[in-house]
């Protein structure tokens, strides 16, 4: 409702005469107050000073907030502004850095029908002001007072808003008016208005991660801006005023409004004839949407985790990611990068066509199961359901369980199976190759470095380097039988395989082949987890909390993909640490080299020819172990070492591959370790990860990549006095045995090939077929305190933050993963209780 003037006259003096006095009664006003001259009429000389000091100090004041506002640089940065380049090792583009989802089109290239409807509803003088328009100032002040709110931003103003929402803010205050008129007189300074019209109509914000004229064109429209009709122009110019509110997708009514008013006001000013208008404001709202996913290159994990450590980086060296055309040549390899995203791709169909083939049967997906109820009962709409639709839990669950479309959602989304993959060269921890997810678009969860799960039996091999630090040969042999440990308060944990134990001596070379959960237990009770623990830090478990429990062995402590192949990285590179590389340097946009990175020099983490026997050990995964898949159907024949892992229920496969130029791991399982493949075939992990690796592996020793003849380097043990030693102990061993021609294991630097023949009882279980399916990895028991969680726990001491790999920090759970129930085991072995052992604490 509008006031008369005499109304408006008032109540303007009612609200004067209370701010004069709260004023008044102010402490600043009782201290003017007592002010002598203050009981007597100001002379006309005391008026004309407050009246010259008044615009002195606005001045004053308009010249202090200038330093406060975007500088001419600043300016030229915006109108050029140029996202940072990501660059792949071969010289590749593999992303940028954009600050939004635009594509920036020169003014030719937009339709004249924009200009004209953005000219004449937003700023119809703007070809006459030089930043601000004061007659529209003013006109929105009274109109504002008079109970009509007006907007009296120019286009240039607004620009200057868009630009630098942080410099300017939002509030509505005069402090804010003032820093946005000083960017807008400094823009009109710099550019023309031509240039000043392309800005903003590449840089204003349409929903839908659309921003510029072009992506909202092709959002809204499916066409490019230059081909926008009269119509479409005016319906995304009146979007300007309230893009929620006159959403086009669903508020149809309210933007055909709005684009009528813009029609309208194009005829006011002289760009529209009436009788078109006439005939255009009865036409209906015509879409063609189509949301426009924003570019997301080859490798988006790892370039997100590029952008944590290069935002700090620019911030220190004074640069902006992405405006100043910086160049990062990164470590990636294109070539390898696509093989591994291939190689997922390929693996990630075969396993959840597996995945929903057993998951439609009666007993899995349906309401009789219980964990399907639990599912529901987890969801943000049954809650909603119970909070605030008025149902109670038992309706709720049954309204949802008999919505089909609902069911289907949720078990879509939960039994999508997902995969981590990594490549590294072990020489300087440079990073090849890196998929988070099976779709970035689909999971931008990275279960490379954020996901924290259970490597099984992947983190054997640091059980048996302990071993081999405490003075333990690879021929030492344990007997393959029932093992009980004892704990504190008198409980006794009995470890299991997925075989019946042979009671016949094993070597620990064929336990950690053949991943024996009974042997390696025993093995880590004679070392003590605290000496595992150091070792496994050593070598690159340095950000997951490691739990000093028996279960620890079998790698119960949840840890990344990323510090797994790190830290078999490091067993690759003779025992030598070196903290993951993703950079090598950072350009400018000429070229000009700004920053140069190389490895640090390299940890020694333990003794080179303990390293050595554990990679020889690790060798006999691959030619006779559960890994010996890599051989037989993949055909590799290289230098290789490695291990397979497979957790509680198959929840988690692992299989880690060494190569002395490559290193190689993959993760295979579900976001919520509830889920599983259902298939004790397929879930292990030589059967849902060894297959990325090995299809990944058998295309990069056929390339010229990588060395296929390349072998580990030996340790280098021979000094002047060795060649006595050896005689010494030649004759010592034929003075003490009996059986000079029994079989001695082979020379350390000589690797073994496959054995051509099943290895003996009680060493190997044997299958007559002597296929890749006759071993059975023994999945290990489940964390020994039920409170860890997969992707909790504080970073380690000592982490690392090199460079190219962002600083450490609280990793986010992946979505919906619960752990599974700490009771039981699939191969019946009892759990061991939550009391540590006896050993020291873990020392990094």
């Amino acid at each position: 409702m509008r006031l008369s003037f005499q109304e408006l006259q008032e109540k303007c003096v009612t609200q004067a005469k209370a701010l004069w006095l709260r004023w008044r009664a102010s402490a600043l006003g009782q201290k003017v107050a007592a002010l002598p001259w203050w009981h007597r009429w100001p002379t006309r000389r005391e008026w004309l000073r407050v009246l010259v000091a008044l615009p002195v100090l606005f001045v004053l004041y308009v010249l202090l907030l200038i330093p406060f506002t975007p500088s001419i640089s600043d300016l030229r940065k915006a109108k050029l502004e140029q996202p940072a380049q990501i660059m792949s090792a071969d010289g590749k583009l593999i992303g940028e850095f954009k600050r939004s989802n635009r594509q920036w089109v020169p003014l030719e290239q937009i339709s004249p029908s924009v200009v004209k409807a953005l000219v004449a509803t937003e700023d119809h003088r703007f070809y006459k002001h030089h930043g601000m328009d004061f007659t529209r100032t003013l006109g929105s002040v009274v109109h504002t007072a008079m109970g009509n709110p007006q907007g009296g931003s120019t286009i240039t103003q607004q620009l200057a808003r868009n630009l630098y929402p942080t410099e300017i803010g939002r509030a509505r205050n005069i402090n804010r008016k003032l820093k946005e008129a000083i960017t807008a007189f400094k823009i009109e300074a710099l550019y023309t208005k031509d240039e000043i019209l392309e800005t903003y109509l590449n840089t204003v914000p349409f929903l839908y991660n659309a921003y510029g004229i072009e992506m909202a064109a092709r959002t809204y429209f499916d066409k490019p801006a230059a081909k926008l009709t009269v119509l479409e122009s005016a319906t995304l110019v009146g979007m300007l005023k309230g893009n929620a509110y006159y959403n086009p997708v669903i508020n149809p009514e309210r933007a055909i409004s709005r684009r009528n008013t813009v029609l309208s006001q194009m005829v006011k000013r002289g760009e529209l004839k009436d009788d078109e208008f006439e005939r255009l404001k009865k036409r209906p709202m015509r879409l063609d949407f189509e949301r426009q996913e924003e570019p997301v290159g080859m490798a988006p994990h790892f370039a997100q985790q590029l952008r944590k450590w290069l935002i700090t980086w620019a911030d220190k060296n004074d640069y902006n990611i992405y405006t100043d055309g910086l160049v990062v040549r990164t470590t990636i390899d294109s070539r390898l990068q696509n093989w591994a995203q291939q190689s997922v791709n390929r693996q990630m169909r075969t396993l959840q066509n597996i995945a929903s083939t057993n998951w439609s049967h009666r007993d899995g997906w349906s309401a009789e199961n219980d964990l399907v109820l639990q599912l529901v009962r987890e969801t943000p709409t049954y809650r909603k359901l119970v909070q605030t639709g008025g149902l109670s839990a038992e309706d709720a669950l049954k309204k949802l369980l008999a919505d089909k479309a609902f069911m289907k959602d949720l078990r879509d989304d939960k039994t999508r199976v997902q995969a981590g993959f990594l490549a590294m060269d072990p020489r300087n921890s440079a990073v090849l190759a890196w998929v988070g997810s099976r779709d970035y678009a689909q999971d931008a969860f990275d279960h490379v470095a954020q996901a924290r799960r259970q490597p099984g039996s992947t983190f054997k091999p640091f059980v048996y380097g302990a071993a081999l630090q405490k003075g333990a040969q690879p021929e030492d042999t344990r007997k393959d039988e029932e093992v009980e440990i004892k704990l504190p308060g008198g409980e006794i944990w009995r470890p299991t395989d997925a075989v019946d134990p042979t009671g016949v001596p094993m070597t620990l070379t064929d336990a950690l082949a053949y991943s024996k959960n009974t042997v390696t237990a025993e093995v880590m009770q004679e070392v003590g987890v605290d000496r595992v623990i150091k070792l496994a830090r050593a070598l690159g478990v340095r950000q997951s909390p490691l739990e000093a429990v028996p279960s620890l062995a079998l790698g119960s402590s949840p840890v990344t993909l990323l510090e797994m192949v790190n830290a078999y990285g490091s067993i690759a590179n003779s025992g030598r640490y070196t903290p993951p590389q993703l950079v090598t340097r950072i350009e400018n946009a000429d070229g000009q080299v700004l920053a140069e990175f190389s490895p640090p020099k390299p940890d020694e983490a333990w003794d080179e020819e303990h390293n050595y026997k554990l990679l020889e050990m690790m060798r006999a995964v691959i030619d006779k172990g559960t890994g010996r898949a890599i051989r037989k159907q993949y055909g590799i024949r290289a230098d290789v070492a490695g291990k397979t892992g497979t957790t509680q229920g198959n929840a988690d496969g692992w299989f880690i591959l060494m190569h002395p130029q490559i290193v190689v791991g993959a993760w295979a399982g579900f976001n919520d370790s509830r889920i599983t493949l259902k298939s004790d075939q397929w879930g292990q992990g030589s059967r849902s990860a060894l297959p990325m690796v090995g299809d990944f592996m058998s295309r990069a020793l056929h390339s010229p990549l990588l060395n296929a003849k390349a072998s580990f380097a030996e340790p280098n043990t021979r000094h002047w006095w060795s060649d006595l030693v050896d005689r010494l102990r030649d004759k010592v061993q034929q003075w003490g045995s009996d059986d000079s021609d029994s079989s001695a294991p082979a020379h350390e630097g000589q690797h073994q090939a496959p054995a051509a023949t099943p290895h003996a009882p009680g060493t190997a279980p044997a299958s007559p077929e002597g296929n890749d399916s006759d071993i059975t990895e023994s999945t290990p028991a489940l964390p020994a305190s039920p409170a860890q969680q997969p992707d909790s726990g504080a970073p380690a001491s000592g982490a690392d933050s090199s460079p190219g790999l962002a600083p450490a920090e609280p990793q986010p759970a992946a979505p919906a993963r619960t752990p599974a129930p700490a009771s039981w085991s699939d191969v019946g072995t009892p759990l061991p209780p939550a009391a540590p052992l006896n050993t020291p604490p873990d020392t990094p």
